[in-house]
């Protein structure tokens, strides 16, 4: 959901979910790295980093194609002074409605509300 938030959805998030193009079974080269840097292990994709943030690192996200599609329609935007790549918001939408957990359908009628604004905003500058 940090992504969504970055582009404006109003929300909040416990953690950054960090798309990996990694396999899965190679989940411990990323945990190493964050070791090196000072993170503690919360669980097997979870660190926490030195600031208390938490990051949660993901090696498939459901509902979307592989890792290099969604990455090319990925939106750059800003975070903590650093280019990032993001899932654009129908993306995130369709990510979130296909896994169907409670605390994503909860995040889909903010997600519909920003992408409406965004639409309409797209056509009030083609007029």
């Amino acid at each position: 959901m940090s992504g969504a938030i970055l582009q404006g959805v109003p929300a909040t998030t416990l953690d950054t979910d960090i798309w990996i193009d990694l396999p899965s079974r190679q989940y411990t080269r990323v945990i190493k790295l964050c070791r090196r840097l000072g993170a503690v292990m919360r669980a097997n994709t979870v660190v926490e980093l030195t600031d208390g943030s938490a990051v949660n690192f993901l090696y498939e996200v459901h509902g979307l194609r592989g890792f290099r599609h969604e990455f090319r329609r990925a939106k750059t935007v800003r975070w903590l002074g650093t280019n990032v790549a993001v899932l654009p918001l129908d993306r995130n939408y369709a990510s979130k409605k296909f896994v169907g957990r409670p605390k994503d359908l909860a995040h889909l009628p903010l997600l519909e509300q920003v992408l409406k604004l965004q639409r309409h905003l797209r056509r009030g500058r083609k007029t």
